[in-house]
């Protein structure tokens, strides 16, 4: 079996933002205004802060976000994580290994002008807070308070910390936007023989061998796999699917601050994206017995770190695709079906209201060839479970599993093309389902912590493709 496994594309070296505890600046309600530069307070206001992906493949490291004492503004500061351990959650801070020159002070007695040219590297002291993109010692990035200033090692200042919320780094700001995920940056662990990878990049370039059609930013599972056949099947009958998955992931983020160390006042964390599959599912499979039979074929994970106005915050994403089949073993298909769409899920915040899930879908399917014989029902979905959360923790898990069903009464013997024989009735339908749950590690927003996992709510929509009755 050929693997594929595409490592994740950091900076070159570790990305932190750091604030210090203090009075927050006042709210911000809107866009930056014309002229202003994004990160900026504009005239007079409050901080609104860009949502981007981070610089990627950069010689230079991204340094600490740092806030001047009392001004409750996360700024840049040439400082870097040299190591963390989860243990004792103790970390080293150092210098960046080229720290920026010093810049010249801007107006209203910041540390770092409004280019976003990085503080000088002043000390770390008790109440900063570290946001910090993967480093030694925390492959899913870093969000803590600094609570005692050990000393200085050969490394750097060693610091005990405690964890902390997003609140306590961006404070007052406001920041909203969507980020693509970068299809070369997914590691892929195939699960069985006969899965293939392939992506486009933004930029460009290609992988595998669909890479070469896919539209830019799209990754894409094949997979070829034969499931269980009904034990009384002639070997004309033995079933498989075949077919592929493709879509273009983004994160959606959004924040609005109210204080230091406070709840926001609304936040939102999400997943969505385009989605389009082909699958074939042929001859006649196995009866189900119990639940289901769900057949997992290829795994993703992903860590893109997405930059709000300074500080880089870490989200985790990982993507099951699977095969499901559920069938009572009667029924002989020969169907292909074409699916496109999206869906968009998530946790939105709101004060007041809490938590509320979101998860919408809009997808049509049509059945490119379709030949039903012999009596009774078989169902099969190529999906995906998803999930995803900030600096290691799952925030919200969602299902998304287009399906197709077939039905055919005991005399029915018919196909799309026309062709009949016997009696009867048969009929195919197309399908989605949606459904997941909000986890108790979306408190890292800084909101109250969840009692209980909230439901996402079942999304299911059912469609017929083809039907008709057979001559007589």
């Amino acid at each position: 079996m050929r693997t594929f496994a595409q490592r994740l594309l950091l900076p070159g070296l570790t990305t932190l933002a750091l604030t210090t505890a203090g009075c927050a600046s006042p709210a911000h309600t809107g866009s930056a205004g014309p002229g202003t530069t994004p990160g900026a307070p504009a005239a007079g206001g409050p901080q609104q802060l860009e949502v981007a992906a981070a610089p990627q493949g950069s010689a230079d490291p991204t340094p600490l976000a740092r806030t001047a004492t009392g001004e409750g503004r996360p700024e840049k500061s040439a400082l870097r994580v040299a190591s963390y351990d989860k243990d004792s959650r103790r970390a080293v801070i150092a210098e960046a290994a080229a720290p920026a020159p010093a810049p010249k002070p801007s107006k209203g007695g910041q540390n770092s002008p409004a280019d976003g040219s990085p503080a000088p590297a002043k000390p770390v002291a008790v109440g900063d807070v570290i946001a910090s993109a993967p480093a030694p010692g925390a492959p899913d990035g870093l969000l803590a308070k600094v609570t005692e200033v050990v000393g200085k090692t050969d490394r750097g200042t060693e610091v005990k910390t405690a964890p902390t919320t997003l609140s306590a780094a961006l404070g007052e700001a406001k920041a909203d936007g969507k980020v693509k995920v970068d299809p070369s940056a997914m590691v892929v662990e195939p699960l069985m023989k006969g899965v293939t990878f392939s992506w486009a990049k933004g930029d460009g370039a290609r992988f595998g061998t669909e890479g070469g059609k896919l539209p830019l930013g799209n990754l894409r599972l094949d997979v070829n796999a034969a499931v269980d056949t009904a034990k009384d099947a002639p070997a004309s009958a033995g079933a498989s699917v075949s077919g592929y998955v493709q879509l273009a992931p983004q994160v959606e983020f959004s924040y609005t601050g109210t204080k230091i160390g406070s709840a926001p006042s609304a936040a939102f964390l999400g997943m969505s994206g385009d989605w389009s599959s082909q699958w074939a599912l042929k001859g006649r499979a196995a009866a189900s017995t119990g639940a289901p039979k769900r057949i997992p074929f290829a795994k993703l994970h992903s860590a893109p770190v997405i930059q709000v106005g300074p500080v880089p915050v870490v989200v985790n994403l990982d993507l099951t695709a699977y095969i499901q089949v559920e069938a009572d073993g009667q029924v002989t298909l020969d169907v292909q079906q074409d699916v496109q769409g999206d869906f968009r899920v998530g946790g939105s915040y709101a004060t007041g209201k809490g938590w509320t899930p979101v998860s919408t879908s809009a997808v049509h399917s049509t059945p490119v060839r379709a030949t039903v014989a012999a009596s009774g029902r078989v169902k099969a979905a190529l999906g995906a479970e998803a999930s995803v959360g900030l600096y290691g923790a799952v925030g919200v898990g969602a299902d998304f599993a287009p399906y197709l069903r077939g039905e055919a009464d005991a005399k029915a013997s018919a196909s799309t093309d026309g062709k009949t024989s016997a009696s009867g009735a048969w009929a195919l339908y197309g399908g989605i389902d949606l459904n997941g749950q909000l986890h108790l590690q979306l408190s890292l927003f800084g909101t109250p912590a969840l009692e209980r996992r909230i439901p996402l709510g079942t999304l299911h929509r059912e469609w017929p493709l083809t039907s008709g009755g057979t001559g007589h």
